[in-house]
C-alpha cells in the first residue's frame, strides 16, 4: 500500500508541521520554559526550508533548496518583500506580548506598503494612491463616527487604545481598511459583495483579538460575538462592499478575472508525485518544477492571516474564538474559490 502526495502538498504539510512546533515553542516561552526558545530556533527556519524543498527529503534536499531559493529570489518583486516583512513582524508577538502595539502597527504598515506597491506596479501610482487615500479616509471617518455615535457598527469606544491615534482612532485601523479591502477584493476577483463577506470573516477574528489587546472596548446592549452586535458585522459588510466597489471602479484592471490565482506560487509544469511505501519506508522523489511567482497576488495576505489570526487568539487564551475564526475564514475562502471556479 502506498500514499501518493503531490510535491506541493507534501511541502505544505511539512512546513505547517514545523510551524506548529514553533508555535508550541512560543506557548512554552509564555509559560517560562526555556525549551521553547530551542524549538523556535530550530522549527521556524526548518519551516521555511521545508516550504521550498520538503518534497526532496531523502534525496538531494540541500541542492534542491539552493536551486529553488535562487529561482525564487530572482523573481521577487518589491511588494513581495514587504509582504514577507508583514508576516515576519507577526512572529515575535508571542515572545514580546507587551510589544504588540509596536509590532502590530509595523506589521500593518508593511502590509499597506506591500499593497500599494502591488497596485502601483499594475495600475500606476496615481490609482494606487487614490485607493489608499479613499480607504484610509473612509475607514477613519466611519470609525470616528462609530465610536462617537454608535453608527454604523454599534456602541464601542477607543478610550483604551494604545498610541498612535488620530482623533482617538488608532492609526492601525484606517491603515487596515486599505490593506484588507485590497486583499479581499483581489481574492474575490472584483466581486464587491464577496469582498465584503471576506472582510466580515476577517473581523470575526479581529474583534476578540483587538478587544483582548484593548484597542477598543464594546459596550453595546445587544452583544453577539466578543461584545460586538449583529450591527457591527452588517456595518463591516456595507463599508467593505462599498470600498471594494470603489476600488473596482478606480482600477478595474487590478481585479479582473483573467489569470485567476489564489495568492500562492503556482506551478508552470505538471507536478511530480511523491510515493511513500509504508512497508519499506522508501521515498522516491520525481523532479518537480521550480517555483513560479508570476501568478502570486496580494490575495496572499488572506491565507497568511488565516494562520496568524487564530494563532494569536490561542496565545491570548481565546481558544473558542480561535476555532470559530479558523472555521469562518476557511468557509469564506471556500466560498470565494467556489464563486470564482
Amino acid at each position: 500500500m502506498s500514499l501518493c502526495l503531490s510535491p506541493t502538498l507534501r511541502r505544505s504539510l511539512l512546513a505547517f508541521a514545523a510551524l506548529g512546533v514553533a508555535f508550541l515553542g512560543a506557548l512554552l516561552v509564555l509559560r517560562g520554559a526555556a525549551l521553547g526558545w530551542g524549538l523556535i530556533a530550530v522549527a521556524f527556519p526548518a519551516s521555511l526550508g521545508l516550504a521550498l524543498a520538503g518534497d526532496a527529503l531523502g534525496a538531494d534536499f540541500a541542492g534542491t533548496l539552493r536551486t529553488r531559493w535562487a529561482a525564487l529570489s530572482a523573481q521577487m518583486r518589491p511588494w513581495m518583500w514587504w509582504l514577507g516583512a508583514y508576516a515576519a513582524l507577526k512572529i515575535p508577538v508571542p515572545l514580546w506580548p507587551e510589544g504588540f502595539p509596536v509590532l502590530g502597527l509595523l506589521s500593518t504598515g508593511a502590509l499597506c506598503v506591500s499593497g500599494w506597491l502591488y497596485a502601483a506596479e499594475r495600475v500606476g501610482a496615481r490609482r494606487a494612491w487614490a485607493m489608499a487615500a479613499l480607504s484610509f479616509g473612509v475607514g477613519w471617518a466611519v470609525e470616528l463616527l462609530g465610536s462617537r455615535t454608535g453608527f454604523p457598527f454599534g456602541v464601542y469606544s477607543y478610550e483604551t487604545s494604545p498610541p498612535p491615534t488620530l482623533l482617538t482612532v488608532p492609526l492601525i485601523v484606517p491603515l487596515g481598511w486599505f490593506a484588507l479591502t485590497l486583499a479581499a477584493t483581489r481574492l474575490a476577483g472584483g466581486r464587491a459583495w464577496l469582498a465584503g463577506l471576506l472582510m466580515v470573516a476577517w473581523d470575526v477574528g479581529l474583534e476578540p483579538l483587538m478587544t483582548a489587546e484593548r484597542y477598543w472596548l464594546w459596550n453595546d446592549p445587544a452583544p453577539l460575538w466578543a461584545g460586538a452586535p449583529v450591527q457591527n458585522f452588517v456595518g463591516w459588510w456595507v463599508v467593505g462592499t462599498g470600498l471594494s466597489w470603489a476600488f473596482t471602479r478606480i482600477a478595474p484592471g487590478l481585479f479582473g478575472r483573467a489569470g485567476r490565482g489564489w495568492g500562492w506560487p503556482m506551478q508552470v509544469r505538471a507536478a511530480g508525485r511523491v510515493s511513500v511505501g509504508f512497508r519499506t519506508q522508501a521515498v522516491r522523489v520525481e523532479p518537480a518544477p521550480r517555483p513560479d511567482l508570476s501568478r502570486l497576488s496580494f490575495a496572499a495576505a488572506y491565507p497568511i492571516e488565516l494562520f496568524f489570526l487564530p494563532g494569536g487568539l490561542v496565545l491570548v487564551g481565546r481558544l473558542l474564538e480561535a476555532g470559530v475564526t479558523l472555521a469562518v475564514m476557511l468557509a469564506a475562502l471556500a466560498l470565494a474559490r467556489a464563486v470564482r471556479a
